[in-house]
């Protein structure tokens, strides 16, 4: 199922033209346009926010927004840099987010994420990431995920929020209101369309199909068959030259399972033979089904290492094949390292003294190319007193981050988050609770030792300044040990409240 995405840059050019300026580049504030020639006048065609807001428009002549603006800023036009730039990001967007991208010239891309969204954290997830990035670059964006490129292009650009997504359910509701210049039709089309009284897509769908063909042509037809997936819709996927590629293409379409399989196994090979001429080992796999339709499938796999190694990436990628939809057959098959890092096997050193230890790669890998993005990884320690901010999730196969636990108190397996309320009875200041009840059970405290003392730290809240916790570590009657605080030092209620709560249970 295609889940297509359609990201539209509505001021790509000048905010192009800003990032590559740098220290110089104009106020956002400020009312910037691009120019270039329109036959005999000065046009523009291009404008930032500001300018669009104060009244200029692509098409106005120069001389008319100088007098309409006040403090214009005039840069000519170069759509040969824009268009060099939406390809860049179009590489970068292929390498991060989908194997299937492509550049939808002037300002915008587009994607399928059907094979990677669960990589990406889901289509949420997707969109998030995309939308911070953009906005972190300085670029205004608007993004829609459809059933459809068609409809993916309509929704971003006349769609009412910034950030769409629609099901295929929902495909009909989301495009009848859009006007139809959504459809990507010709002016004149678009004229005689509005003459007849037919301003929404919706209106356009309910008139017959034969008179419309008739009167307008089949390019009307074909624009609405593409938005509701009806008809396919070809494109020219983005290549960076310097990836690692190699292909398969078949005489006779190619569709059952194992015989996908079999041939992703040979392409692996062929990869794998590619990479070793260049010393490199792959960190992320796109592997493209293109179908007799002009349809494409596509399955992505990562690995925590640089890999070279067939079997492993033949796994990875056989792992998914059951999520490819081959319609009526593939007619060409394409392997990517879409991510790939230099890589020189080195001999083991043996010993028969110390253990050898065990590569958790594999797993690693097949664990994470089944799970969303980031649900994977291991718990490190950091530099913090404060017990919930000591702990931090690093990479699974990561290196040590060279910081330790506390080694004179010791910690929990398992803390609470967040810490649970209790009621303890103890004696103020220092003594540790006689019994406590958690959970509606009240629970006779044995052995008890402690306080441990914590301070706040007053360069992350200034609220810590004055805050104190001390824990104290203590054994039931049934032999169950608690990890047990108290808010404030027991004299002072500037260091805190007075409050006993649960932090964690031993093992």
């Amino acid at each position: 199922m295609t889940r297509a995405v359609s990201l539209y840059l509505p001021t790509w050019p000048t905010d192009r033209l800003t990032r590559s300026l740098g220290a110089s580049a104009p106020s956002p504030d400020a009312p910037l346009v691009l120019v270039g020639r329109d036959g005999r006048k000065r046009a523009i065609l291009a404008a930032n926010a500001t300018a669009l807001a104060e009244g200029a428009a692509p098409g106005m002549a120069v001389a008319k927004a100088q007098a309409l603006i006040t403090g214009l800023i005039v840069r000519d036009a170069d759509p040969a840099r824009d268009g060099a730039a939406l390809e860049r990001l179009a590489i970068w967007a292929l390498r991060r987010y989908s194997p299937v991208v492509a550049v939808d010239p002037p300002d915008g891309l587009r994607f399928d994420i059907a094979g990677a969204a669960h990589l990406l954290g889901g289509e949420p997830g997707f969109v998030a990431d995309l939308a911070r990035r953009c906005a972190d670059s300085g670029l205004a964006a608007r993004i829609a995920i459809a059933p459809t490129h068609g409809a993916a292009h309509a929704l971003a650009r006349f769609g009412s929020s910034p950030a769409i997504m629609v099901a295929p359910a929902d495909l009909d509701a989301a495009l009848a209101p859009l006007p139809i210049a959504a459809l990507r039709l010709d002016a004149t089309a678009i004229d005689s369309l509005r003459r007849l009284g037919v301003d929404t897509v919706g209106e356009l769908e309910a008139l017959p199909r034969g008179a419309v063909a008739l009167r307008f042509g089949p390019a009307i037809r074909r624009r609405l068959d593409q938005a509701y997936g009806r008809a396919s819709e070809p494109f020219e996927l983005v290549e960076a030259p310097e990836l690692v590629r190699v292909r398969r293409a078949f005489a006779e379409p190619i569709g059952a399972p194992e015989t996908l399989a079999r041939y992703t196994g040979k392409l692996v090979v062929q990869l794998c033979e590619a990479l070793e001429q260049k010393g490199l080992g792959a960190r992320r796999l796109d592997l493209l089904f293109h179908r007799v339709d002009n349809r494409i499938e596509a399955i992505r796999a990562g690995t925590a290492k640089p890999l070279r190694d067939g079997k492993r990436m033949t796994r990875l990628l056989c792992d998914k094949i059951e999520t490819v939809a081959p319609g009526f057959g593939i007619e060409l098959m394409t392997l990517t390292a879409t991510i790939a890092e230099p890589l020189d096997y080195r001999a083991s050193v043996s010993s028969l003294i110390e253990p050898v230890a065990p590569d958790l790669s594999d797993l690693v890998d097949t664990l994470a190319n089944r799970m969303a993005h980031g649900r994977l990884y291991r718990c490190a320690p950091t530099q913090s007193e404060v017990p919930e901010r000591g702990v931090c999730r690093i990479e699974a196969l990561a290196p040590p981050v060279g910081v330790t636990w506390p080694v004179d108190w010791p910690r929990p397996s398992r803390l609470l988050d967040p810490p649970a309320p209790i009621e303890a009875l103890a004696l103020l200041p220092d003594h540790p609770p006689a019994s406590f009840t958690w959970g509606g059970v009240r629970r006779r405290v044995k052995r008890a030792d402690g306080p441990e003392r914590i301070f706040g730290e007053w360069w992350v809240r200034d609220g810590e300044l004055a805050a104190v916790r001390d824990y104290f570590q203590v054994e039931d009657e049934a032999g169950e040990r608690f990890w047990l605080f108290r808010r404030g030092d027991g004299e002072d209620t500037a260091t805190g409240d007075h409050r006993w709560y649960l932090h964690g249970i031993f093992a």
